[in-house]
C-alpha cells in the first residue's frame, strides 16, 4: 500500500508541471493566451501541487524505511516498442525535486509582478513549466531516456529564456553561445547513455545510481569512460572550466529566470547529476580526480572572476560558480551529506540574493546619494601580501575571465556557427522552386499569329 502511494504520488508531482506547460503551450498555439491573472493562479496551483505531492512522496518513503525503489510506468506504453518511464526515488532525488518545485513557485510568484505587462509574459511561463518539467524528470529519471529528456528541457528553456527580449542582437547572440555550449554537453550526454546501453544492455540508471558497479558487468575501463563523458556533461551545465565564459553571457535574460537557472537550480544540475552517480565515480579514481581537479580550479577561477565584475548579476554569477565548484570537489572527495546540504543551502540563499539585487541597487544609489561617494572598500591581506606585478596579472587574467571567451569562440562557437550555416544553405537550396518557371497567363503564346 505504501508503494502505491508513494507511485501516485511521484506521478503528481510530475503531471502537474506538465500540465501547466500543456495549457498555455495550447492557448498559445490557438492565439488566445490566457490573461496574466489566470497565468498567475494556474501556476501557483500546477507549483504548489507538486511540492506538495513531492514532499509527501519524501515523507512516505522515510516512514516505509526502505531502500530506493524502482517506479516503472510501462504499462502505458509496450517496453519493445515504446517509451519506458522509469522513476529512481530515493531520499535525495526526492528531496531535490521538492526543492526545484518550491523554488520555481517562488520564482513565479516574484514574475508575476516582475513582467507584469510585458509582451512575453506568457511565453516566460511556458518556458519556465518546460524548465519545471526538466528539473523533475532530471532528479527522479530511472533511465538513460528520462534523463537525457530532462536534461534536454532544462537546456532548451534556458538557452530560449537567455534570448528572452529577442528585439535585442546581444541577448540572441549571447542565448546562441549558450546553446552552442550545451550542445557540447548533450553530446557528452548522449554518449554516455549510448556507452552504457551498449555494454550493459540496458539503460537502467539503477547501474550507475543505486550501487556499484561491480555487480553490473561493468569493467574498470568502461566505468571510467562513462564518467569522463558524465563528467564533460556536467562541466558545460554547470559552467565549469574549460565552459566558463558563457555563464556572465546568459544574464540577458529576465532577472527571475536568472535567479531559477544560474543562481539557484539549472547550475546545480550538474553537481546533482555527480552526487547521483557517486557510486560510478567510487569505481573510476581517475575520474574522480578529475571531477576535483575541475571543481577547485573552477572555484579557484570564479573567485578570482567575481571580484572584478562591473555589474551585479554577473558578480553573483561567478560567486554561484565558486561555490558550485566547491560542492563538486566535495562530490570528489565522498561528502556527500555535506555536498547535498550545500547544494541545497547555496541554491535557497543565491535565489534570494538574485531577487533582491535591483532593490540592493537601489538602496546603494541612495546611500551614495546621501553620503555623496560611494563606501570605499577594504583591502583584503592577501592582496597585501602580493606584489603589484602579480596583482595586475591576476587582475587582467579575472577582467579577461580567463581569456576563455576567445578559446571557445574558436573551438566551438566558429565551428558550430558553420555547420548552422550550412545547414541553412541547404535547407534554401531544398525549397527553392523548380528553376523552370511555370508560364502562367501571361507568358502564354497568343492565340493570333505573329501577323497580328
Amino acid at each position: 500500500m505504501p508503494g502505491v502511494r508513494l507511485a501516485w504520488l511521484v506521478l503528481i508531482g510530475v503531471t502537474a508541471p506538465a500540465v501547466l506547460f500543456v495549457a498555455l503551450t495550447g492557448a498559445s498555439l490557438l492565439e488566445r493566451p490566457l490573461p496574466e491573472r489566470w497565468t498567475a493562479v494556474l501556476a501557483a496551483i500546477s507549483m504548489s501541487v507538486a511540492t506538495a505531492a513531492l514532499v509527501l512522496a519524501f515523507v512516505v518513503f522515510g516512514t516505509a524505511g526502505t531502500g530506493s525503489q524502482l517506479l516503472s510506468y510501462s504499462g502505458w506504453s509496450s517496453r519493445e516498442t515504446g517509451v519506458a518511464i522509469d522513476f529512481l526515488v530515493d531520499r535525495v532525488s526526492l528531496a531535490f525535486a521538492a526543492l526545484a518545485t518550491a523554488i520555481a513557485g517562488v520564482v513565479s510568484a516574484f514574475s508575476n509582478r516582475y513582467l507584469h505587462r510585458e509582451p512575453g509574459y506568457n511565453r516566460y511561463f511556458v518556458l519556465l513549466s518546460l524548465f519545471v518539467m526538466g528539473m523533475v524528470l532530471l532528479a527522479l529519471a530511472g533511465n538513460v531516456t528520462v534523463l537525457f529528456v530532462g536534461w534536454e528541457f532544462v537546456g532548451l528553456s534556458s538557452a530560449l529564456l537567455v534570448g528572452f527580449f529577442h528585439e535585442r542582437p546581444a541577448a540572441v547572440s549571447n542565448a546562441f553561445r549558450v546553446l552552442s555550449i550545451y550542445r557540447v554537453s548533450d553530446a557528452a550526454m548522449l554518449s554516455a547513455a549510448v556507452l552504457l546501453r551498449h555494454v550493459a544492455g540496458t539503460g537502467s540508471l539503477t547501474l550507475l545510481f543505486g550501487g556499484g558497479t561491480g555487480s553490473t558487468g561493468l569493467s574498470a575501463a568502461h566505468a571510467t569512460i562513462i564518467a569522463v563523458l558524465l563528467i564533460v556533461a556536467v562541466a558545460g551545465k554547470s559552467a565549469l572550466l574549460p565552459f566558463s565564459s558563457w555563464l556572465p553571457r546568459a544574464m540577458e535574460g529576465p532577472t527571475p529566470s536568472s535567479a531559477v537557472y544560474y543562481g539557484s537550480l539549472s547550475i546545480h544540475a550538474g553537481c546533482f547529476l555527480l552526487l547521483r552517480a557517486a557510486p560510478l565515480l567510487e569505481q573510476a579514481p581517475a575520474a574522480r580526480f578529475l571531477a576535483g581537479a575541475l571543481g577547485a580550479a573552477t572555484a579557484i577561477f570564479a573567485g578570482m572572476t567575481t571580484r572584478v565584475q562591473s555589474d551585479v548579476k554577473s558578480s553573483l554569477a561567478y560567486a554561484s560558480l565558486t561555490q558550485v565548484g566547491i560542492i563538486v570537489v566535495e562530490i570528489a572527495a565522498g561528502l556527500y551529506t555535506i555536498a547535498f546540504v550545500h547544494l541545497a543551502g547555496h541554491a535557497c540563499f543565491r535565489l534570494l540574493q538574485f531577487l533582491s539585487a535591483p532593490n540592493v541597487l537601489h538602496d546603494l544609489h541612495g546611500i551614495e546619494s546621501a553620503i555623496g561617494d560611494r563606501p570605499s572598500a577594504a583591502r583584503g591581506r592577501l592582496s597585501m601580501m602580493m606584489s603589484r606585478r602579480l596583482q595586475r596579472r591576476l587582475f587582467l587574467i579575472a577582467l579577461e575571465r580567463g581569456f576563455l571567451d576567445s578559446l571557445l569562440d574558436r573551438v566551438v562557437i566558429a565551428p558550430f556557427l558553420r555547420c548552422a550555416q550550412a545547414l541553412t544553405r541547404a535547407d534554401q537550396w531544398l525549397c527553392v522552386p523548380l528553376r523552370a518557371p511555370i508560364a502562367g497567363p501571361a507568358d502564354a503564346p497568343s492565340a493570333r499569329g505573329d501577323d497580328d
